[in-house]
Formats: C-alpha cells, sequence, structure tokens
C-alpha cells in the first residue's frame, strides 16, 4: 500500500469533493471581492501605504512559519529600499532579508512572466544568499541531491517521519509536470482552487535542501496574483497561516499521506484566504482611517512630538497600541518631562485628536476616535 500521495498510482489526478469546497470558495471570494473594493478607494500614496504593510507582513510571517524570526524593521528598510522609499533611521537589511523581499515582489509584480525552473532556483538563491541555511551549508540555486529529503521530528532514537518526498531520479520530470500545469491549468478551473492545488503539489516535490516552504508560499501568491490580475497583493496568505503554525503542518501531512481526493486541504486552504483577505482590509481601513485623521485635523496647530505621537497611534490601528496613550508613554515615546506630557496629551484631547478610553484608573489613557474615521 502506498504510504504517501505522490506513490499512488493516478499521482498527480487531484480530486475533491465540490459538495464540501464550493461553499468555502464563495465565502473566500466573497471576502476577496471586499478587500479589492476596498483598495480600489486608496489614491497612489495610500497604495503604496497599504502595498509596504502587506509586503512587510508577508516577509515577517512566511519566514516565521519556518521558525525563523526577522527582525521588523530590516524587513522594513528592504521593502522602503525596494520601493523607492526614504529608509533614514532603519537597520541595514542582510542580503538574505533582501533575497526574500526580491522574491516576494518578483512572484506578484511580474505574476504574468512563466514559472520556469530557472526561476525558481532564482528565488530559492536569493533566500539563501551565502549558500548556508543557519549554521549548515545547502545547496543554494540547485535542486537537492541525492539523499532522501525527509521531513522529521524527534531525537535520536525516536524520529518520526511527518513526509518523505518522491526520490531525486524523479524530481526533474515531477517538477517539470507541475510548471507545465502551472502554465496551462485545466480549463475552468477556479483560480483560488489552483493556488490551493500549485502549493500543495510544489510543497510535496519538495525540490530544494531548504527554502521550500517558502517558495511554495510564493508560487501560491503569483498564482492568487494572476487570478486578480494585480502586481500587488492586498492581503497575506501568510498571516493566518503563521496564526495556525500547527495546524497547517498537520494538514499537510494528513494530506500528503492519503490518497489523491484533497477536499480536507482545499477546505482548510480556502479558509485562509478568506480570513487574509478579512485581515488584509482591517489593514485597509487603518490606511484609510489614517488619511481621514489628518484630513480632518489639517487645520490644526499639532507640533512634531506630537504628530509623532499620533502617527505612532494610527499605525497601531484600533486596539494596537494596548491600553492606548497616558502619560507615562508619552514621556516615554518624546522623551520628555512629566509635565510637558501632561501639558501635550491634554492640547491634543482639547483639540479632539485624542479621546478617552474610558478605562479609567490612576492614569488617564487617551486613543484615536476610531469610530468616527471608520471605512464604511
Amino acid at each position: 500500500m502506498p504510504t504517501w500521495i505522490w506513490e499512488q498510482t493516478d499521482w498527480p489526478a487531484f480530486r475533491w469533493r465540490d459538495t464540501e469546497v464550493s461553499p468555502v470558495l464563495a465565502r473566500a471570494r466573497l471576502a476577496q471581492g471586499r478587500i479589492l473594493g476596498a483598495a480600489g478607494l486608496l489614491d497612489p500614496v495610500l497604495t503604496l501605504d497599504a502595498d509596504v504593510s502587506i509586503l512587510v507582513e508577508d516577509g515577517v510571517q512566511t519566514s516565521a512559519i519556518e521558525g525563523e524570526r526577522l527582525d521588523l524593521d530590516a524587513v522594513r528598510s528592504s521593502v522602503a529600499r525596494h520601493l523607492g522609499l526614504p529608509t533614514a533611521g532603519l537597520p541595514a537589511p542582510s542580503r538574505a532579508i533582501d533575497g526574500l523581499i526580491d522574491l516576494l515582489l518578483d512572484a506578484t509584480r511580474r505574476f504574468d512572466a512563466p514559472l520556469t525552473l530557472e526561476r525558481l532556483l532564482g528565488w530559492q538563491a536569493a533566500l539563501f544568499p551565502t549558500g548556508t541555511s543557519g549554521l549548515r551549508a545547502i545547496r543554494s540555486g540547485q535542486l537537492r541531491g541525492s539523499e532522501p529529503m525527509e521531513v522529521v521530528s524527534g531525537g535520536m532514537g525516536g524520529e518520526r517521519v511527518h513526509f518523505l518526498a518522491p526520490p531525486r531520479e524523479r524530481l526533474q520530470a515531477e517538477l517539470d509536470r507541475f510548471l507545465g500545469w502551472f502554465e496551462k491549468p485545466s480549463k475552468g478551473l477556479d483560480g483560488l482552487v489552483l493556488a490551493g492545488i500549485a502549493h500543495l503539489w510544489l510543497i510535496t516535490l519538495h525540490p530544494f535542501e531548504d527554502g521550500n516552504g517558502r517558495l511554495a508560499r510564493a508560487v501560491t501568491d503569483m498564482a492568487i496574483a494572476r487570478d486578480e490580475r494585480r502586481p500587488m497583493r492586498p492581503f497575506s496568505l501568510s498571516a493566518p497561516i503563521q496564526r495556525r503554525r500547527n495546524a497547517y503542518y498537520k494538514i499537510l501531512e494528513r494530506t500528503q499521506r492519503g490518497d489523491l481526493d484533497i477536499t480536507p486541504w482545499l477546505v482548510w486552504f480556502l479558509e485562509q484566504v478568506e480570513d487574509a483577505a478579512t485581515l488584509g482590509h482591517s489593514i485597509i481601513a487603518r490606511i484609510l482611517g489614517k488619511a481621514r485623521f489628518w484630513l480632518r485635523f489639517q487645520a490644526v496647530e499639532i507640533s512634531e512630538r506630537q504628530r509623532k505621537v499620533l502617527n505612532r497611534l494610527l499605525d497601531a490601528g484600533p486596539g494596537g497600541f494596548a491600553g492606548g496613550i497616558n502619560n507615562r508613554k508619552y514621556m516615554g515615546l518624546t522623551r520628555t518631562s512629566r509635565a510637558t506630557a501632561w501639558r501635550e496629551l491634554s492640547d491634543l484631547v482639547a483639540k479632539g485628536c485624542l479621546v478617552p478610553t474610558g478605562q479609567g484608573g490612576r492614569s488617564s489613557a487617551y486613543e484615536i476616535p476610531w469610530v468616527e474615521l471608520t471605512l464604511e
């Protein structure tokens, strides 16, 4: 009996039950349409602001899924440099972070360019510019070697094999078949379903020694960009996957150990698309709220210190600045005295830029009047 999905005699003839997939697909499409409609409200400047936010989140979260914690400011620095924005005050990013942002941008900005083996090799090399993963030397920009490619957990003597990839001698033909299908999929195949199949298929082939998950998610982003016909993504699929990281690996393992009925995987994947679009909508709402805030208070005299604090609150979004801003936090952000902090906070409240959180306590706290700046 076959142990792995790629050992099935009719691999890769994936099948699924439309009665279970269609309702989830409809919800994902509704959420996708909602965020695309919201994105259409943004002018070029705000669109760039949204692109930066989504790209930074995508870079951080797709790496976190693999257990790699990137410095947020270094990712912001790389994104700013790639998009031609100021980088003053931001640290210089590593070559690996720059390579990751190169990969994410190439996958979406050039979504119409053919996905070829050479392109995949270039993407993987960009992730590992030094030819190492941590302290381990790996093949950078090359397919994996002849040794078995296993995903294993547990210590010596108690190892558990979660997955075994197809043998190296089959890999070239398997990749050719995948790339051919990606460029010429079955007629009538829904674009989001295609993205889910592409993700599962490529990560099952596991063509590289490292970086397979990030590459599979980049190919997924490329497939969704083709579906939307947009060079920049309005949402990050990596964000909900990272929040459900354990569930992600479990559903992959169950699917890769199963037959070619991938209904559970597609249902799970489309639920993440729906969630990602909903999260992306909240980012766009925050960006529009920030623009409306400054339009509303454009004639109000506000100092640079006050503006800095307000922008921190606006960038954090509703509820993002835990407990709101109080005298102590204002002092920490602006490095001013207690008296100055109290005076400038009171001034912002008097001008309507801040409102009380209503939480009371020994130290009064304030927040942006978000309820007056909502998207809808």
